[in-house]
């Protein structure tokens, strides 16, 4: 049976999305908006704000778009009636809201909704009055620019977003790291590894304590994903799966959902270096968390391996991983 990269990317997160969309129906109804009013109102949504950043790592984003997106709606009844420091705090949360809700649109790579929230987003941060949110929000949608393949925006928006960061701050280099991935974009592999080496340079003259949330998961493991995701658009696959190598042993325990979108990336990279056992093996692993958590990031991946391996589907690991795909798509039949 033929089974189409279409099909490949709209079916393998079914299963996670079936599963989780129960769940948040039922954390979404928690009483925000009516029961709870003020000060205990915006320390709930800055609770489960908490709740939702650790769920989202773990489990990808169908269990927490419904819940988002919930809450979003509630701050915006809840701002009729509040006003002075606690209407502050909550246009901050509401801005950070609206920029977790283009991230795990994003993940699924609808991206028109993404687009949608992060315009929210900045809009609200002009309100809130804090520069760093605002500076974050644009270095987020420079990302978002480079999953989407526009370069010209990923490039315009990250040098905006490095220009209004504080000197010495952690959303500088956070800024120059998506700007990055732009070169590659544009097939510039001297220019994308200048600005990777000034990502670096910022990253190690940032403040070590920068009293600030955003970004924190930035460090030189991080800024080498991205760099190694560059050099796979820029097709040295060799230095791209040693780099995500480097990249997975270094990431955090709990970001498992992040592990299979580097693990898919180097299954890409490994095949492109004619590594085509090794390819398979990650791809297997790749998709146990794709079907797992939905991401849509990682299942396009895999979609580009299951064409990019069929050459070599007579060697046992990239058999198993190519009837493992079609398995994962006909159970959603």
């Amino acid at each position: 049976m033929t089974v189409s990269r279409r099909a490949l990317l709209g079916t393998l997160g079914v299963t996670a999305a079936s599963a989780a969309l129960p769940d948040a129906a039922a954390v979404a109804t928690a009483p925000t908006q009516g029961t709870l009013s003020g000060p205990t109102a915006i320390e709930h949504l800055e609770a489960t704000h908490r709740v939702l950043i650790d769920s989202d790592k773990l489990f990808g984003p169908y269990q927490s778009i419904p819940i988002v997106e919930r809450q979003i709606a509630a701050m915006k009844a809840l701002r009729r009636n509040i006003r002075g420091g606690d209407r502050k705090r909550l246009l901050l949360l509401h801005a950070r809201y609206a920029e977790l809700a283009g991230w795990l649109h994003q993940d699924t790579r609808n991206f028109r909704a993404a687009q949608h929230w992060m315009r929210e987003a900045l809009e609200v941060s002009h309100l809130t009055g804090d520069p760093q949110l605002t500076t974050f929000i644009l270095a987020r949608r420079s990302q978002l620019a480079g999953d989407m393949h526009d370069p010209i925006d990923a490039l315009d928006v990250a040098e905006a977003a490095e220009m209004h960061a504080a000197p010495g701050s952690r959303l500088e280099a956070v800024a120059a790291t998506y700007g990055a991935h732009a070169h590659a974009l544009r097939g510039d592999p001297d220019a994308c590894k200048r600005a990777y080496e000034h990502a670096h340079e910022l990253r190690e003259a940032m403040d070590p304590d920068p009293g600030s949330p955003l970004g924190v998961w930035l460090d030189a493991a991080y800024i080498e994903a991205q760099r190694a995701r560059s050099l796979n658009t820029l097709g040295d696959f060799h230095a791209a799966a040693e780099g995500f190598g480097r990249a997975l042993a270094n990431l955090p325990a709990d970001y498992h959902r992040e592990r299979g979108v580097h693990l898919a990336r180097q299954a890409v990279a490994l095949a492109g270096a004619g590594e085509a056992e090794e390819a398979g093996r990650a791809g297997m692993q790749a998709l146990r968390i794709g079907i797992e958590t939905g991401s849509g990031r990682i299942t396009r991946q895999l979609a580009r391996l299951d064409t990019d391996l069929a050459p070599w589907n007579s060697v046992t690991p990239v058999n198993e991983f190519r009837d493992a795909m079609r398995d994962a798509v006909l159970k959603q039949a």
